[in-house]
């Protein structure tokens, strides 16, 4: 009886992993079609089958936030013609107590949803539907029910055959054009091209690295521009020693570089989005490469490397994360730092790179005001946010993206500065929390720090550069790898963004035009004797003045004409350079630390 017993239990068993469509079915509660006949007016019909509804009153909606996005995006806005019936056709009456989702009642286990989609918008956000593409972001996209978020999920493409289409995406592939989800989250996550598209693949550790891409180039551009993407993946693999396992044994780049698409790039699970209006023709073969380099580094840090704060990602709502200068600000320091290391970019193109965010962090105002953790809370009020009032971020924000680049800088070059690298920490924390998908927080990170380099270097770092706004002595740290950090003290600053002698930010804090009461939208006629006009502005006058000289500016504020005088203040920019640009000696322990930092990782 025993022998027959597990006789059967394996016939069982064997049976159900022979059959992967009927494994999937026992649990799939969603499924949904979509088409597209309408696609040169924007319009996608959707159909979607909600099934095992166990309470009377049941709940659809759609998202109000994207994965990779921090802030809200009410994608409810661009649904219409909603209809819904039980399984046999009888058509159900719905309610509405938000403007974000449906009720109904009275149905008799399953709900039959039909509407249609308009979308205008190709971005890593939104979806787009044109007669050149369908390029769906699933939040933007598909309806979902709350109470099925753990089950399986299944969607069908009718893709225009008619323009060639074919489907694009990290969903699992059943039969046809019909994918597969394991739950909700997944299903969000996965992004979706489908177009005329060509694709380029090479296998890394028995994995597949596929390079999706619309545009309307030549063969020979994307062949030339998939060998720049090889460098990029197979020298972030070196930072971390290995490709994180893909659910599917596969990622996917899905790049649309087309005239009618936004600038833009948005990680995903085991894929990501690329969308610029730049081509590989014009442009694009280096222009584009950045973001490449950008997104698949998320693949280890922000998708698997995931900050506690974003798990589980929330669609009704936004995450507040607190761990973003981390998550996006070391990858965005990574971002160009591989691109030198194989060579996309020369050492003095990358350092000259660093010269901007360096200052717009260092010089700004805002760390009076918020330390890291309290920029990342900001995101959702800048992460592609939307708001008609004014406010004050170019005197009370720094980007996470940048504040977190310049951290990473400091805190690479300070670890070197000890025969230590950011790179080893980097991997420390992947094999910590990345690799077993541990979500962290800001205290694991600290703690990982005390742990590689010493607890009295990580005390100071997180003391005084995450949990406080300091930074560190970057003159000695780049002196370190011979680069000179120098500033120009003998020229003036304004402190004011000037477009057509008007001004048109607010003030930075305590600067020359700030002190002086001048402010946003004034529009500047006078500097002492000299009238301003579309060809002298006043940059041009500043020019002959120093620091702690007086000036009368005659100015327009609300129709009315006044005068005030300012008080220039130096100007504290600073500029980066390679000792041999700065005629400096680059001893040979200099240069060896450099090329450490900016060569190939082997």
């Amino acid at each position: 009886m025993k022998k027959h017993l597990q006789l059967l239990i394996f016939f069982v068993l064997f049976n159900c992993i022979e059959s992967n469509t009927q494994v999937v079915s026992n649990s799939l509660s969603s499924t949904y079609s979509i088409s597209f006949k309408n696609a040169v007016h924007h319009e996608a019909i959707v159909n979607a089958t909600f099934t095992n509804l166990k309470v009377d009153k049941v709940e659809f909606r759609m998202s109000r936030s994207s994965p990779g996005r921090y802030a809200l995006h009410e994608f409810a806005k661009n649904v219409y013609a909603v209809k819904v019936t039980d399984s046999k056709g009888k058509v159900l009456k719905t309610t509405r107590s938000n403007p974000y989702s449906w009720q109904v009642k009275g149905h008799d286990g399953t709900i039959k949803v039909s509407y249609t989609l308009f979308a205008n918008h190709g971005d890593g956000t939104y979806a787009q539907i044109d007669e050149t593409h369908a390029h769906l972001n699933i939040p933007a996209t598909f309806m979902y029910v709350p109470s099925l978020k753990n089950d399986e999920i299944e969607v069908t493409f009718n893709v225009r055959e008619d323009l060639n289409w074919k489907v694009a995406t990290q969903l699992k592939h059943i039969e046809g054009n019909t994918y597969y989800a394991k739950d909700l989250q997944y299903f969000m996550d996965s992004p979706i091209e489908i177009s005329n598209h060509s694709i380029r693949s090479f296998n890394v550790d028995g994995q597949t690295i596929n390079f999706v891409l619309h545009h309307n180039g030549t063969e020979a551009d994307f062949d030339e521009y998939f060998e720049k993407v090889k460098k990029i993946v197979l020298q972030q693999k070196a930072v971390f020693g290995e490709l994180p396992d893909y659910d599917y044994g596969a990622y996917y780049f899905l790049a649309c570089y087309l005239a009618n698409v936004d600038v833009d790039g948005m990680e995903h699970r085991n894929s990501t989005i690329l969308t610029t209006t730049r081509s590989l023709a014009k442009g694009g073969m280096a222009g584009n490469i950045g973001t490449v380099s950008h997104e698949f580094f998320h693949c280890w840090n922000v998708e698997r490397i995931r900050p506690q704060s974003l798990e589980p990602f929330n669609f009704e709502a936004t995450n507040i994360s607190g761990e973003l200068w981390f998550a996006e600000g070391f990858t965005s320091y990574y971002t160009s730092l591989i691109m030198c290391r194989v060579g996309l970019i020369s050492h003095q193109d990358y350092v000259n790179g660093l010269t901007r965010t360096f200052n717009y962090v260092w010089n700004s105002p805002a760390r009076q005001f918020f330390n890291p953790i309290e920029m990342s809370y900001q995101a959702p009020f800048v992460d592609a946010a939307r708001s008609v009032d004014p406010n004050n971020r170019n005197n009370t924000f720094i980007s996470y993206y940048s504040y977190g680049s310049v951290l990473g800088l400091a805190l690479d070059l300070s670890l070197r500065e000890n025969d230590l690298n950011l790179d080893n920490y980097m991997k420390l924390v992947w094999n910590t929390f990345g690799k077993n998908e541990k979500p962290y927080n800001i205290q694991d990170l600290h703690s990982r720090l005390n742990m590689y380099a010493g607890q009295e270097f990580g005390d100071h770092f997180f003391n005084s550069y995450i949990y406080k706004s300091n930074m560190p002595d970057m003159k000695r740290l780049f002196n370190n790898v011979g680069i000179s950090l120098t500033q120009d003290k003998s020229k003036v600053t304004f402190g004011a963004s000037i477009q057509d002698n008007i001004i048109v930010d607010n003030p930075r804090i305590n600067s020359s035009a700030y002190n002086s009461r001048l402010e946003k939208g004034d529009k500047l006629l006078q500097v002492e004797s000299f009238t301003l006009n579309n060809l002298v502005s006043i940059n041009q006058i500043l020019n002959k003045y120093k620091p702690k000289d007086r000036i009368t500016i005659v100015y327009e504020r609300y129709g009315n004409t006044r005068e005030t005088t300012v008080t220039l203040q130096e100007n504290l920019s600073y500029t980066i350079s390679l000792f041999e640009a700065s005629d400096l000696e680059l001893d040979e322990k200099k240069r060896t630390n450099r090329n450490a930092w900016l060569n190939i990782k082997e």
